[in-house]
């Protein structure tokens, strides 16, 4: 076998060396900063901000430290780099508590498995990297050693919770290395010692990558050639897993790609003149080379995965913060190139790049995340590179008499659908995890003459959707057009179920944790994100029975949950997690002080469908029933609320669907409120809920008040529910917001609020309560619904407490009391035909009854 193995390693060198094409397994250019531990070091030390995962013993050898003192400044005449600082943390995948970086990686060194993942790096500037999709794993303390699919490393091995983010978060570790090793060596290598671009080197490298207890991926040792074992025990595992990785890197290389040179001229229509001249305006023969060569490796990927340029959001941040100027001759323009190739070709090439699943098989390969780009990026990459073309003519499709639409479907994540397709079977089912929040689908026929349309016969044929919290219903419309079946139409069901946030039960040993922000989309970049612990102090003070009542609904606050480890969001009970505003409690009102607090009062609500589910809640509350639901895009009474001593009407605001020349102004849907729930009294017997999603702003408040001065209302009770977090998804048919564009909403949140207070209104900050739960959506585009109205049969409500904790520990007792509050409120009617639930919107509701009822209850107090 050692003979055997030791001619194919010459063969594959000779075949290297001497093809046609002829490729070199070197890149000098990054083995001095990769594959050396000074070299690792200085990458470090000179971009701390970057906090690289990179083990802290690479840099405790003899001498390091003050070498890299010495090594971290920039040499002479080198053109600086824009810097700008950002929080690692805020990139991690699957986790909510802020460790230190540095703290975390020190911890992870008490190492349970070491994972070797085998990366081929094709081209520097621009960088072009792929990942085997094999790695090999050795656990230290028995020494042994085994080949395994990464995918299953993680789900079988980590055990984590979302095995494809732990492989986007080892994706990560490995691209910002090699990202910062080609810039480095561009900045430490300026003038004569610039080394020669080799356009047909290559490098297999090995990087050696460490896990602890707390799943950080640590970068341990990068050896500059392929390296399946550390010792001299070779065995026979060992010699087929390297003949399999050097025969695919063989085939990756020298592919045949043929078919792919047909396609590439039909990519770029290079047959037509007035294209190709603007083509060659904008790209250089450089550009159009790599382009070319990017699109014959996507062809030939094999096991091979992509990892760079990345798709993962987290290596794009990084790449803006490299490369500042995005200008057609810049290298992040080249990088834009790539991508854009990538997004163009990708349907061409749907067995490589997204799970497939025929109806009737059940093939799986691992994946690659579609980009979440910014419209920023968009529109950097629309003016830096032309349009690569892709027609749906290139689909292969048969016009054959008598042929069949059997159809096959493309999904990311894969999706195991129940049960395998049978065209006699219309509806099918599946599940995903909580970290699940999109699903992008595509459908296809093996018949020319019959179509795919998702959702509905105008829809797409491919598309993103949103996984709100439960069941996501897609529909997928096959159409046959051909003169024999007359436009038969074909509906398969596509049930999807998302779970909830996975949780632990009630142990003796548990402690309070809270949050205001998750650290996956970070508003606040000043304050702290992800679970905080508690002090046993602060929850004994805020469990008294006596805590006053909060001034204001916007009083800030806190989501606490008990865990035990504040340091790792999977040890905690979500079912038990409650909102806690700081030092007081909104104070929530029995059906009884509820009913007796409205009667005789007329509540208005003007808003979206966020305004219209906090109005069913109330409905549901004061009656302990919902009689019935629509989702009212008009404007309607409901009389019969509290034995119809309580009049509620709304009016949906804004009809974005109607023509903004022609959609009626927020002054004039208000007055029309107005009127239509005449006659209204000029004191708090009169309410108005003023509110939405991401409409909002403060101009509306001063509408509300000259609206109001005009009707001689001025007196009445007018309650500001703020924006809410949503449209943060990149979905098909929706706007996407940009983390920083969050951002710029939480600023206009606090402007929305201001205003508020200095007309008089009282206020229901919304926005902070859902950005922290930015992930417990529900159905819906936006991504910004916390409630849902159901069928009271058909709702499964989870919250179950079954605590083994002593009556007298302080933060059991804190939960108990939590509990019983939110089970009263929560619980459905068996006898009601609907329910509302979310329990989101059930804080949010509740504090709006609390404003409601503020003033009586402070009247009524000794």
């Amino acid at each position: 076998m050692a003979s055997v193995l030791s001619r194919l390693k010459k063969d594959l060198v000779l075949a290297w060396a001497w093809s046609c094409w002829t490729k070199i397994n070197v890149l000098p250019e990054i083995q001095p900063q990769l594959c050396r531990k000074e070299g690792l070091c200085q990458m470090v030390r000179r971009f701390p901000e970057l906090r690289l995962p990179v083990s802290p013993s690479v840099c405790l050898d003899q001498g390091t430290q003050s070498q890299l003192s010495a090594s971290s400044h920039r040499s002479e005449g080198a053109k600086p780099h824009a810097w700008k600082s950002w929080d690692w943390q805020g990139k991690q995948l699957n986790q909510t508590a802020v460790l230190a970086p540095r703290e975390a990686i020190l911890r992870a060194e008490e190492l349970s498995v070491i994972l070797k993942a085998y990366v081929l790096v094709t081209s520097l500037r621009p960088l072009r990297a792929f990942i085997h999709s094999t790695g090999t794993v050795w656990s230290p303390p028995r020494k042994k050693r085994f080949t395994v699919k990464l995918q299953m490393f993680f789900e079988t091995f980590l055990r984590t919770s979302s095995p494809l983010q732990a492989l986007d978060s080892m994706k990560e570790a490995i691209s910002k290395l090699l990202l910062v090793a080609e810039v480095f060596s561009e900045t430490s290598t300026l003038g004569p010692k610039t080394f020669h671009r080799c356009r047909q080197c290559f490098q297999l490298l090995t990087f050696d990558i460490g896990y602890g207890d707390l799943g950080y991926p640590v970068v341990l040792q990068v050896h500059e050639h392929l390296k399946v074992r550390d010792d001299e025990n070779f065995n026979l595992e060992d010699q087929n897993t390297e003949n399999i990785l050097l025969k695919d890197t063989f085939n990756f290389l020298f592919s045949n790609t043929s078919s792919l040179s047909e396609r590439l001229q039909k990519l770029y229509a290079l047959e037509d003149r007035n294209y190709g001249k603007e083509l060659n305006q904008c790209l250089s023969l450089e550009e159009i080379h790599s382009i070319r060569t990017f699109v014959k490796e996507l062809g030939s990927l094999g096991d091979f995965q992509l990892l760079f340029p990345s798709i993962i959001p987290g290596i794009q941040s990084v790449m803006h913060e490299f490369y500042a100027m995005a200008t057609p001759s810049s290298l992040l323009s080249r990088y834009w190139s790539l991508l854009n190739v990538f997004e163009q070709f990708w349907p061409t090439n749907k067995k490589e790049q997204l799970h497939p699943l025929e109806w009737n098989s059940s093939t799986r390969n691992e994946t690659i995340q579609k980009p979440q780009e910014s419209m920023e990026a968009i529109k950097s990459k629309e003016d830096a590179v032309p349009r690569v073309l892709y027609e749906n003519k290139d689909i292969h499709c048969s016009d054959e008499k008598g042929a069949v639409c059997n159809i096959k479907i493309f999904t990311h994540p894969h999706l195991e659908l129940n049960p395998e397709f049978n065209p006699k079977v219309k509806d099918y089912y599946c599940e995903v995890p909580f970290d699940v929040l999109t699903v992008r689908i595509g459908a296809e026929t093996s018949k020319c003459q019959c179509k795919v349309h998702l959702q509905e016969r105008a829809g797409p044929s491919f598309a993103n959707y949103p996984l709100g919290l439960g069941m996501n219903r897609i529909s997928m419309v096959v159409v046959d057009e051909s003169p024999a079946e007359g436009d038969m139409e074909t509906t398969y069901k596509l049930t999807i179920y998302r779970e909830d946030r996975p949780s632990l039960p009630f142990f003796e040993d548990f402690t309070a944790c809270g949050f205001v922000q998750d650290c996956s989309l970070l508003i606040k970049p000043e304050e702290t994100c992800g679970l905080q612990p508690i002090s046993s102090d602060y929850i004994e003070a805020i469990s008294q029975p006596k805590i006053e009542s909060c001034p204001s609904g916007d009083t800030k606050g806190q989501w606490i949950v008990p865990c035990l480890s504040c340091s790792d969001n999977r040890t905690c009970d979500w079912r038990e997690i409650t909102w806690q505003p700081h030092n007081c409690q909104h104070d929530t009102l029995t059906k009884p002080e509820l009913q007796q607090c409205l009667r005789g009062r007329k509540i208005l609500f003007i808003g979206d469908s966020t305004n219209r589910g906090m109005m069913y809640y109330l409905i549901e509350r004061l009656n302990e029933t919902l009689q019935e639901w629509q989702k009212v895009h008009g404007t309607k009474l409901y009389p019969g609320v509290n034995g119809g001593k309580t009049l509620i009407s709304y009016s949906y605001y804004p009809q974005f669907w109607i023509s903004p020349s022609l959609r009626p102004t927020f002054e004039k849907a208000l007055e029309h409120l107005l009127q239509r729930s005449h006659p209204l009294e000029n004191t708090d017997q009169t309410v108005l809920v003023v509110g939405g999603v991401q409409w909002l702003n403060s101009n509306h408040l001063q509408i509300i008040h000259k609206v109001l001065k005009r009707e001689n209302l001025l007196n009445i009770l007018v309650i500001i529910k703020t924006l809410g977090i949503g449209f943060h998804l990149p979905v098909d048919g929706v706007h996407f917001l940009t983390q920083s564009e969050v951002q710029n909403l939480h600023k206009e949140n606090l402007s929305i609020l201001e205003a508020a207070k200095n007309y008089g209104y009282e206020v229901v900050d919304t926005f902070t309560i859902t950005m922290g739960r930015h992930k417990e959506f529900l159905q819906g585009n936006c991504g910004c619904h916390f409630h849902e109205v159901v069928k009271s049969k058909l709702s499964r409500e989870h919250h179950v407490i079954k605590m083994k904790i002593s009556k007298n520990h302080i933060v059991g007792r804190y939960f108990s009391s939590q509990n019983k509050l939110q089970r009263q409120n929560a619980a459905p009617n068996v006898h009601s035909p609907y329910h509302v639930r979310g329990s989101i919107n059930q804080v949010c509701s509740e504090i709006l009854l609390s404003r409601m009822c503020a003033s009586q209850r402070s009247a009524q107090a000794p």
